[in-house]
């Protein structure tokens, strides 16, 4: 179980850089770019929730937020390397969340497409979560979302691993999902990807309750088609493409503007 690590850890933040592979830092940058953007969307809990990808190779590692630090001071360098039982790979004085090993393990272990998963706890990600119809798709956020959205009955508090196989197989072959009555969710086979689609969700979620503040009975729906339309016009090929080649590399540069320091 992931708790608190070793305290008389040998590595340190400063000398990760020389450990890891030019793969590894390459996910471990765009990994810390994430928790940048979160915080700077307003989409962070504090040090609660979590963020992960996947280390290239045969092992199954992946990284995670140190429990102990808040989103907006992660680093490429602070990151912790887990493997699929929560222990660290890397000697670290940082602690893991348990909640976070549990759900990620769970979906970086089992989903092909989950180099990366992305879950949160956004006041309108969880209002749209305690909500009977789930996701809605009276816009058009919603509806790009909402063809992709897998949900997972609330089980409490996330430290149980028998929890995972349930979550798996709710999951199923989507890339995205709702926790209810608890949060957000997304996979993908890249950050940018995970991220992206998060971006996503978080946005139709925001729409939908503002949207319903004028009353269910006094929404427009669209058009008949219209939202199978939009399904096929915003799958996965393309949407892939435009978060990998286009929406990310912009973000990064957002970031670089703000605060380059998501490199060290």
């Amino acid at each position: 179980m992931a708790t608190m690590m070793n305290d008389n850890a040998a590595g340190n933040d400063a000398d990760i850089r020389a450990q890891v592979s030019d793969e590894e830092w390459a996910v471990r940058v765009d990994l810390a770019a994430a928790y940048r953007l979160v915080a700077h969307y307003g989409w962070d809990d504090l040090i609660f929730t979590h963020l992960s990808a996947r280390v290239p190779g045969p092992e199954h590692h992946f990284l995670i937020n140190p429990y102990d630090m808040m989103f907006e001071e992660i680093t490429a360098s602070s990151l912790v390397k887990i493997d699929t039982e929560g222990q660290p790979v890397i000697p670290t004085t940082h602690p893991v969340n348990p909640a976070g090993f549990t759900i990620h393990s769970a979906l970086h272990m089992n989903c092909e497409d989950a180099h990366a998963v992305m879950h949160l706890h956004t006041p309108d990600g969880q209002a749209v979560s305690a909500m009977s119809e789930g996701l809605l798709e009276h816009t058009q956020t919603g509806m790009i979302a909402r063809h992709d959205i897998a949900y997972h009955d609330y089980e409490g508090i996330a430290t149980d691993l028998e929890e995972r196989e349930r979550l798996v197989e709710d999951m199923g072959d989507k890339h995205a999902m709702i926790l209810r009555n608890h949060g957000t969710l997304a996979i993908g086979r890249t950050v940018a990807e995970c991220f992206l689609r998060l971006y996503f969700i978080e946005r139709a979620c925001t729409a939908q309750v503002r949207m319903l503040s004028a009353g269910r009975e006094n929404l427009n729906n669209p058009p008949q088609g219209t939202p199978e339309k939009v399904s096929q016009q915003s799958a996965a090929p393309g949407m892939n493409a435009v978060a990998n080649i286009l929406a990310w590399p912009a973000l990064l540069r957002k970031l670089d503007r703000l605060d380059p320091s998501f490199r060290n």
